[in-house]
């Protein structure tokens, strides 16, 4: 499928997630088949002003492509001025957010409160479509609560405005992340469309996956918290999309010699100290499900070094061969 100019394999997607969604895990779920990663959401206003620790989330390099960044703030001039700065780093696409349900974020104006403001959602999109040769996509949730559900009214104007696609999460700010998400307000966005609409929400598995493509409609999906500690879910997805085959999840080995090519990828970008840090929220995610792995958890919380996080692994494949 394509999203304005870009060109993509294939329309299942990694979700932007703050705090996960880095050039580590970005690589793994790309090596997976996905079709289009995103960043973690950036500041525009960190951006403008230099701010280490926001640029610090733009790691983009030429074999990562495509690649999405997705921007966040309420100044249409501003993020018209970074979408450009971005897109001379290798941004394929720019995809601002007007989901995020975060306090801090919505206490500026910026995220899921950008859906309360219409006209400046307009501003928004033609200032940045109209700054850049590249995609502009916006991300948006049902609405701010149930009774001010306006996503339609909200796509629209992206489009009218210059989107070259839209994603639509389907729970209200109100929601968070908490209930099921409606499926049913994708399908109407997909109907009010003439540009692809991208489907997220309650995507655990394969079959949650092409459940959402067969019930809206929608050009693609986007896969959030289904794939921490799984990026195998777009291989997965995909043999089922494309060719009807339903594929097992992966085995402990598999499993665990992923962990490690995770933690020397987040190495290589972070250092060890922080990598190890990080490591230990995505191998929890990993070790889910898992028999057995409760107590490897809790070690793995307090290990400082890829040495000791390695040798708890190693200690815990060792026992599982003793005890099949």
């Amino acid at each position: 499928m394509n999203i304005g100019s870009v060109k993509l394999d294939n329309n299942v997607f990694l979700a932007p997630m703050a705090g996960i969604t880095d050039r580590a895990f970005r690589i793994l779920c790309k090596e997976q088949g996905c079709g289009l990663t995103y960043t973690e959401m950036v500041s525009a206003k960190g951006l403008h002003y230099e701010n280490k620790r926001t640029e610090n989330l733009l790691s983009l390099q030429p074999e990562d492509r495509p690649v999405a960044v997705q921007l966040f703030g309420s100044d249409p001039a501003l993020l018209a001025e970074q979408a450009a700065r971005l897109c001379e780093k290798g941004a394929d696409i720019i995809d601002i957010n007007m989901g995020c349900p975060t306090p801090k974020i919505v206490k500026n104006g910026d995220g899921c409160a950008l859906m309360r403001k219409p006209a400046l959602v307009g501003e928004i999109v033609r200032r940045a479509s109209r700054s850049i040769k590249a995609p502009i996509t916006v991300k948006i949730r049902k609405g701010w609560d149930q009774n001010s559900v306006n996503a339609v009214e909200i796509a629209r104007i992206a489009e009218q405005n210059g989107a070259a696609a839209v994603a639509v999460h389907g729970r209200t700010r109100e929601q968070f992340y908490s209930g099921t998400a409606d499926w049913e307000i994708i399908a109407e966005v997909k109907k009010a469309l003439n540009i692809p609409v991208i489907g997220n929400g309650d995507i655990f598995t394969p079959e949650d996956a092409a459940a959402m493509l067969e019930k809206t409609g929608c050009d693609a999906v986007m896969i959030a918290r289904g794939a921490r500690g799984n990026p195998w879910i777009f291989e997965r997805t995909l043999r089922l999309i494309n060719e009807g085959i339903h594929t097992e999840p992966p085995g402990v080995k598999e499993v665990l010699a992923m962990i490690r090519r995770h933690v020397d990828l987040c190495i290589q970008h972070k250092g060890e100290k922080v990598a190890v840090r990080e490591m230990r929220k995505h191998v929890g995610w990993y070790l889910k499900g898992i028999r057995n792995a409760a107590s490897l958890r809790k070690e793995v919380n307090g290990a400082q070094t890829r040495e000791q996080l390695f040798r708890l692994l190693e200690d815990y494949e060792k026992a599982l061969e003793g005890h099949p």
